[in-house]
């Protein structure tokens, strides 16, 4: 009697898998080049931040842009990565979710002071009117401030760590996700350094583009 083998048959991940995954790092990416491009990175105070943006609008415009790409990009980008380690590291998943995501949306308030700064600038007001305006900000862009700077950074660690108890991405890539958000935190606060910023950044973006890499390989077939 023959026996009749059944071709296997294969299904690649689907367009809206490919179109999450390519999510991944995408927000990163464009914050590390944002990073790069502001025009008042090192500038002390909104008077000081007004002048650097009045000599480089062009580059305050790059970082709106840039910014309402990483809004639009980083949470879900955030849910796609979860998908890789939440079954092997449930709870530093679900930590790194809940400071991330509130982190992450806090976003928009900043994109909202960036936009401001590029209107005022480029208005036809006065340095001590436009400062003053900014002065007069809603204290919820320093609360979204503490909850980005908390969110973003502990929560971008908690997802490295469980990336690498995963043990679903290379371990490099775990850890490259898990040091940038420390690394971006320095060179903001203790270094002042643009060039560092970018690297910070870039590393959350490669390692993410790995997660992606692994979360195509992991589609069902």
């Amino acid at each position: 009697m023959t026996t009749v083998v059944a071709p296997t048959r294969t299904r690649s991940a689907t367009p809206s898998l490919v179109a999450v995954a390519a999510l991944l790092p995408v927000g990163p990416a464009a914050v590390a080049v944002l990073r790069l491009a502001l025009p008042y990175y090192t500038a002390d105070g909104n008077a000081a931040s007004l002048a650097a943006v009045e000599a480089h609008p062009g580059r305050q415009s790059a970082v709106v842009w840039l910014t309402y790409v990483a809004v639009l990009t980083l949470v879900p980008g955030l849910f796609a990565a979860a998908r890789v380690c939440r079954d092997a590291a449930p709870r530093l998943t679900t930590w790194a979710l809940a400071l991330s995501v509130p982190g992450y949306l806090s976003l928009g308030m900043l994109a909202g002071y960036d936009q401001l700064l590029w209107s005022v600038a480029t208005a036809d007001v006065s340095a001590t009117d436009g400062a003053a305006v900014l002065d007069a900000a809603h204290p919820t862009i320093d609360i979204s401030i503490g909850v980005f700077v908390l969110g973003h950074v502990v929560g971008t660690v908690l997802l490295g760590l469980a990336l690498l108890r995963s043990g679903r991405v290379p371990a490099w890539a775990a850890w490259a996700v898990a040091v940038s958000q420390p690394m971006h935190f320095v060179a903001t606060v203790v270094l002042g350094s643009p060039q560092v910023d970018f690297v910070a950044w870039s590393l959350t973006a490669v390692g993410m583009a790995m997660v992606a890499r692994t979360l195509l390989a992991k589609a069902p077939r």
